[in-house]
Parts: C-alpha cells; sequence; structure tokens
C-alpha cells in the first residue's frame, strides 16, 4: 500500500510518499511541488499524515538549520545504476558541492557523467539524497529538478548553518 502527506517547507510544498514497514514508514520519494518529475497522488494511494510524523518532524528541523541529516528508511525504486548514483549523493558533505564529473568518478567513471546527470535528475528523494549539491564543472548552479532558485536557497541554508562560504 502506497501512502502519502503533503507537508510545508520554506521552499513550497513537499510530497512525501512512502510505504508503511511495521511501525515506520519507508520513504520512496519526497518531491518538492512543481517540480520537474514530480509524481502525482494516485487515487489508490492513502493520505495518513501520522505516518510520516517522525519523517515531518526531520524535515522542520533541516530547515530549522538543526539537523543536518536524515536517518529514515528508504522504498527507492530505480535501476541499479540509478540507486548507484543515488547512494552517492549521501557522501557529499552538508553545506559542500561536488561536480557532476566528480560524482561520476566515485560511482562509475568521467565518461559517465551525462549518465550521472540524468540519475541524479531522476533522484525520488530530493534533499534527503542531497541531488542539490552538485553542480556544473564550471562551478555553476545546473539542473536542479526542483528548479534553480530552491538550488540556491537549499546550498545557502547549508553553507549559512555550516558556517561556510560558498563560492558560486
Amino acid at each position: 500500500m502506497t501512502i502519502y502527506t503533503v507537508i510545508d517547507t520554506p521552499i513550497g510544498d513537499m510530497l512525501l510518499v512512502g510505504e508503511p514497514v511495521g511501525d515506520t514508514t519507508a520513504l520512496g520519494g519526497a518531491y518538492l511541488v512543481g517540480q520537474r518529475y514530480e509524481r502525482e497522488v494516485d487515487v489508490s494511494w492513502q493520505r495518513d499524515d501520522a505516518a510520516f510524523a517522525d519523517i515531518a518532524r526531520q524535515f522542520d528541523a533541516y530547515f530549522g538549520g538543526a539537523a543536518t541529516s536524515f536517518e529514515l528508511q528508504f522504498a527507492l525504486k530505480g535501476s541499479e545504476f540509478q540507486q548507484a548514483v543515488w547512494r552517492a549523493l549521501d557522501d557529499i558533505p552538508y553545506g559542500r558541492t561536488c561536480t557532476y564529473g566528480e560524482l561520476a568518478a566515485r560511482v562509475a567513471d568521467r565518461s559517465k557523467t551525462r549518465a550521472v546527470a540524468a540519475a541524479v535528475g531522476r533522484n525520488p528523494l530530493c534533499i534527503v539524497l542531497p541531488c542539490h549539491r552538485v553542480i556544473g564543472a564550471d562551478g555553476s548552479l545546473t539542473g536542479y529538478a526542483g528548479g534553480l532558485e530552491r538550488k540556491r536557497w537549499l546550498l545557502d541554508h547549508e553553507a549559512r548553518v555550516a558556517g561556510l562560504t560558498l563560492a558560486l
């Protein structure tokens, strides 16, 4: 059974999609409303705000500057390659960035930069798996499904919380 809720964030509403697993919820999607590749609520899904209470608290802590990571169970669906890329996103330190080429070198090799970029763009757990921390080879903000304004906000927020200065 797929369950969902919608939470309010400083960068817009976010659709959370998951599956009940025992007394917790395995998160399968976190989509900013209006982002590219956003999931639509299916009529077969059941809204269950209470099932996402802990996840919503973690997002509140992240946006409030009290948390720099998430402790969640995932229910990710994607190819083996996509999942490898998504796991690698989690290794990018809070408040820092890396390029698509650097990420490709971690996952496969630099010749796979375009494939890595495509997988990053399909990341179903925005913010949780921090695809906003991936930037262009020239240091520019590029390719964020949620929009470059949101990407800039997230990077600025993390740099501020971490006491860093980003040179973007």
